[in-house]
């Protein structure tokens, strides 16, 4: 499956401390639910906190979004059945 053409913008960050700390805000909202996936009981979402080609009219940075990447699947090999030399 190949990245849509779109991404999905979930929110924004600023750039603190010269650049060596950025503080996002992310619209739970927005976090669409076909991209949360469950894991040990706990719920998660990836995302990806980019930096912006131009700061913003509010001084925004960053932006964050859906990571939306999937890998495509290879089938899977059949698996070899090892006979074992049973004694009976």
């Amino acid at each position: 499956m190949k990245e849509p053409k779109e991404k999905i913008y979930v929110g924004s960050g600023k750039s603190k401390f010269d650049g060596d700390q950025v503080a996002i805000s992310v619209c739970l909202t927005d976090l669409p639910r076909d991209w949360m996936f469950e894991y040990k009981d706990k719920k998660y979402v990836k995302l990806i906190v980019q930096k912006k080609k131009e700061e913003d009219q509010y001084g925004k940075t960053h932006y964050v979004a859906i990571d939306t990447f999937k890998p495509e699947q290879q089938p899977a090999a059949p698996s070899e059945v090892v006979k074992e030399d049973l004694p009976f």
